[in-house]
């Protein structure tokens, strides 16, 4: 979000005793809104009402991390189903929202060696090897959202997840 933001110009702003920021602006006429929840990832859905009233959203694309995708894979899905793929922030999300019908862009980190690294992996620093490529698909990612807003979901679906990963 911080490198969409930066693209565009944009600066955050924290709407007054709202645990997120918001940036918005305009691209290609229609209004945009960027949004990060200030909460722990794990109860990301707590802000997703106010959120969306304030941001007067219609549609929404939440943006994460995944385990199950190699570092630098970027993955765009229509929806996904009612656990959120065991991702918490997901999971809460669909929890507050009542309904997983929405938009996801998956950033793909990779998965540790076992299944007891996986907190510290997930909330640690990316190593020298996977930075090139986590880099590269925050930039994808980016690039997804623009074009979102001018071209048809599956579209930009088709060129994302067919693209090679570096």
């Amino acid at each position: 979000m911080d490198t969409l933001a930066r693209q565009l110009g944009w600066r955050w702003k924290k709407p007054f005793l709202r645990s997120f920021l918001l940036a918005r602006g305009r691209r290609k006429g229609e209004p945009l809104v960027l949004a990060k929840p200030l909460t722990y990832m794990n109860h990301s859905g707590v802000v997703m009402p106010a959120l969306l009233r304030q941001a007067k959203a219609d549609r929404l694309l939440v943006i994460c991390d995944s385990l199950d995708l190699p570092p630098g894979a970027c993955r765009l899905k229509r929806r996904g189903s009612a656990s959120g793929a065991g991702h918490k922030g997901l999971i809460s999300i669909i929890a507050v929202l009542g309904h997983s019908d929405f938009m996801r862009l998956y950033l793909g980190i990779g998965r540790p060696g076992s299944r007891e690294e996986v907190v510290s992996y997930v909330l640690g620093e990316a190593g020298e090897e996977e930075r090139p490529h986590l880099d590269g698909a925050v930039e994808q990612a980016a690039q997804a959202v623009l074009q979102l807003t001018s071209e048809p979901p599956e579209k930009v679906m088709h060129a994302l997840n067919q693209k090679k990963q570096l």
